[in-house]
């Protein structure tokens, strides 16, 4: 009797911990979709946030990156760690905070040919205020916060 007690406490805190949806990995994903399904590479190459489609994709780090084409794609293949987000896609303005948070693909910039994504228009409007500061906090956070399950939506 007292082991199926402990079964049933464990499958409850699975069940638990799997239906969160504040539980994430290295990469900001949504069923394993990175940044929301939107290309990486269109960042740089047309300054703007552009929906990846189904059939050009890539996995990095664990999560499936969409391209809008074969040509986005193949160019993340051969250098995703220049194409990918810094602190794996999760807001930037956050992880300078100490903290991982989930992204708009709009609120983005690019800076020092890096990609630095943000909670929403207003955080990013916080963010250019000061880059290169958040950059040296998210720089030093990220190694401790990189591997936290928690993020705040």
């Amino acid at each position: 009797m007292k082991h199926h007690r402990v079964l049933a406490c464990a499958v409850m805190l699975l069940s638990v911990a799997l239906a969160s949806p504040t539980f994430a990995g290295e990469v900001f994903e949504k069923d394993g979709i990175a940044i929301n399904g939107y290309d990486t590479v269109a960042y740089f190459t047309e300054m703007k946030a552009v929906k990846g489609l189904g059939h050009y994709r890539a996995e990095y780090k664990g999560a499936v990156f969409l391209f809008a084409s074969a040509a986005n794609r193949d160019a993340f293949l051969e250098h995703p760690e220049k194409f990918a987000p810094q602190y794996g896609g999760f807001c930037a303005y956050g992880m300078a905070k100490g903290y991982k948070a989930a992204t708009d693909p709009a609120a983005f910039t690019v800076v020092g040919d890096k990609l630095y994504l943000n909670y929403n228009g207003t955080v990013r409007a916080l963010w250019v205020l000061d880059i290169p500061s958040y950059v040296k906090k998210a720089d030093q956070h990220w190694p401790e916060v990189r591997h936290s399950f928690h993020v705040t939506y």
